[in-house]
């Protein structure tokens, strides 16, 4: 059963807009959870401009009262956020190569070119037992790269299925290749996870297509129908999807 991770990213994005600590990032973590989400992502970046460094140590703390809850945090594995995730120790960690000025992921990583610092960065993770999954684009020349430096898990980038409308003409040529790219991470033993403008039109289409996916995490697109029907039913609605 593919689980539902939550990224807190844009809730806290709202809150950075006043100085007021509202809406609680934690806050919203409990309430996603209560409503059965298995997980909680965020990607702290350097500017702090949605999730702060202090989010970060107040999650952590939080997730300790929910035991069989994953934490994963993303990140670009600069020395600071290598730091950060090694004092907080969540389950998972996922690298992606975002430069600090991107506004969101938008490529997966090109791991033949950045070996060196892959390696050395998993290297660092796997001494303390956290998981470490790399973001890739759709192309099943690339898990074998990614077992090769070191990872647990593939995350499949999802922003081109995601960008085409639901069951277009144009989706239907980017999920052949999820579906390979996914196949072959299955095949040679590293785990899947999936993410990036995954939405309650277009992840049953996906689900049904591309097998053995771990976990997609989402925060966009939940959070922006959390706007209307609230996160809790928002959290049921996708799990649903999930599960469709």
């Amino acid at each position: 059963m593919t689980k539902l991770s939550v990224n807190l990213n844009a809730v806290a994005m709202l809150r950075n807009r006043r100085d007021v600590g509202w809406p609680s990032v934690t806050g919203i973590a409990k309430l996603v959870l209560e409503a059965g989400a298995a997980g909680i992502t965020i990607h702290p970046r350097p500017d702090e401009r949605h999730i702060r460094k202090s989010d970060v140590y107040e999650l952590a703390e939080l997730l300790k009262k929910y035991p069989e809850v994953e934490f994963n945090i993303e990140g670009y594995p600069s020395e600071d956020f290598l730091m950060l995730v090694a004092e907080v120790k969540p389950h998972q960690v996922t690298f992606v190569p975002d430069d600090p000025k991107q506004s969101t992921s938008d490529h997966g990583w090109d791991i033949e070119k950045n070996e060196e610092l892959l390696k050395a960065s998993i290297a660092r993770m796997k001494q303390l037992n956290i998981r470490v999954s790399l973001f890739i684009d759709e192309d099943p020349n690339i898990p074998s790269d990614a077992l090769e430096v070191g990872a647990d898990r593939v995350e499949l980038y999802t922003g081109p299925y995601g960008a085409c409308v639901p069951n277009s003409s144009a989706s239907k040529l980017h999920l052949p290749k999820l579906k390979e790219t996914a196949k072959v991470a299955k095949t040679i033993g590293l785990g899947i996870n999936a993410g990036h403008d995954l939405t309650l039109k277009n992840l049953p289409d996906f689900i049904k297509t591309v097998k053995d996916i771990d976990e997609v995490s989402i925060g966009h697109g939940i959070t922006a129908d959390a706007l209307i029907m609230g996160f809790a039913e928002a959290v049921r609605r996708y799990k649903a999807a999930l599960d469709s």
